[in-house]
């Protein structure tokens, strides 16, 4: 592993990134979840789209690349969404998670790489799915954060 500061956090930890996708990013209603479908002891459980930040690439750049290959869309991105853990999200024992709040601005989400099935969540139903356990207390603060209409 790199010491690139961008490739890896504080800590050791694998920097990865991800993207909170609403519909509106100044008085969000819903988001987009992602389910997914491999490797087989995560396939079904739900979380937000992104992934690995390569060496030489900025958290941002990482974002784009992601959420092209994995949904096939451009975004215009919001904040970040800040957390507890230095700023960012400890999601596993290995990997810690920068995340920012999204718009689609070109292409329509599909499943590509990773996920079998998108679904918008709103405030009503945000929990109906199984999220990764990392991502639980994430969708507990976003949870507050949805506008309810």
């Amino acid at each position: 592993m790199t010491s690139d500061p961008l490739f890896v956090a504080p800590g050791g930890r694998r920097l990865v990134v991800a993207a909170v996708i609403v519909d509106d990013v100044a008085a969000p209603t819903r988001l987009l979840g992602a389910r997914r479908s491999r490797p087989p002891e995560l396939a079904g459980r739900w979380e937000f789209p992104g992934g690995k930040v390569d060496p030489g690439e900025t958290p941002i750049e990482a974002l784009h690349r992601e959420l092209r290959e994995e949904l096939g869309v451009a975004v215009a991105l919001g904040a970040e969404v800040p957390g507890p853990d230095d700023g960012g999200w400890h999601i596993t024992d290995r990997h810690v998670m920068r995340l920012w709040f999204a718009r689609v601005i070109e292409g329509e989400p599909s499943p590509l790489v990773e996920h079998d099935h998108l679904r918008w969540l709103g405030g009503h139903d945000l929990f109906d799915v199984p999220w990764l356990d990392g991502d639980v207390r994430i969708v507990d603060v976003l949870a507050r954060m949805l506008v309810r209409r």
